[in-house]
């Protein structure tokens, strides 16, 4: 399928490693000249720089200034800004609500939420007058199956959501679209890396952090495809959304669980 997305100039936030990563590479396949935010390069980032017109902004999105200084860049580059993939979020695992104090509420909010609203207070301006412009924002399932665990990341990806469908209703009218993918449980550093969610599951399992993100983890969360999402079929929605393909699609949350919600 023809995306039309050549020449098309993209900001992504969180672009360093997993759902950012993969989807800076699946618009520099598509031949966008994307921007890729994040506060340092990594060795699979900077190799797509080699390869496509990617850009490296390092970047700290939680912050006040972050998101207009990523901005700035693209435009200043590009002289246009058509797409906003707002992808950065945060969170750690922890026994409950009660562990979570209020630091770490504005930690999470300010990384997984407010870089979002900075972004695109940053972004609509520029995207508004390139006119046929899109926002996709990686929301989570846990935005509508949250979890004790994740309480926090869990609130601050509903209100990404809800932020979603309100930018949706004021800026569709006037040329920018804006979606949000869900993703359930995606094979990222968040689940592989040393110490990450894989680990975890499998030291409670009795088995390998291998095991425990193929086998465990479809079957105790109910997957119904039996297997966690790739990051590539992530970014592979995340183009469709941002593509004038979906020239008729806005304020949608688009779900990408292997049929983990049942009634969502």
């Amino acid at each position: 399928m023809e995306l039309h997305l050549k020449d098309k100039v993209a900001v992504v936030t969180g672009a360093g490693k997993g759902i950012g990563l993969a989807t800076v590479e699946a618009l520099g396949r598509e031949g966008v000249r994307v921007v890729a935010g994040s506060r340092s390069a990594t060795p699979e980032l900077t190799a797509l720089s080699d390869k496509y017109d990617v850009t490296f902004v390092p970047v700290d999105l939680a912050t006040p200034d972050g998101a207009d200084a990523l901005v700035r860049h693209a435009v200043d580059a590009h002289g246009r800004l058509d797409i906003l993939v707002n992808n950065l979020g945060a969170t750690d695992s922890r026994s409950g609500f009660l562990e979570v104090d209020d630091s770490e509420w504005r930690r999470v909010f300010d990384v997984t939420f407010f870089s979002a609203v900075r972004a695109s207070r940053a972004a609509l301006p520029h995207l508004l007058e390139a006119g046929d412009a899109a926002i996709v924002n990686i929301s989570s399932i846990n935005a509508r199956l949250p979890y004790p665990m994740v309480v926090d990341y869990s609130a601050a990806k509903a209100a990404l959501t809800n932020l979603t469908k309100a930018l949706s209703e004021e800026f569709a009218p006037r040329g920018v679209r804006v979606n949000a993918v869900a993703p359930g449980p995606v094979r990222t550093p968040f689940w592989t890396a040393p110490g990450g969610l894989a680990e975890v599951m499998a030291a409670s399992a009795g088995t390998t952090p291998q095991e425990a993100i193929d086998v465990v983890a479809p079957r105790t969360m109910g997957i119904s495809t039996g297997r966690v999402t790739e990051p590539q079929e992530v970014a592979d929605l995340v183009l469709f959304l941002a593509s004038p393909v979906a020239g008729n699609v806005t304020g949608t949350e688009f779900l990408i669980d292997g049929g983990q919600a049942k009634t969502i």
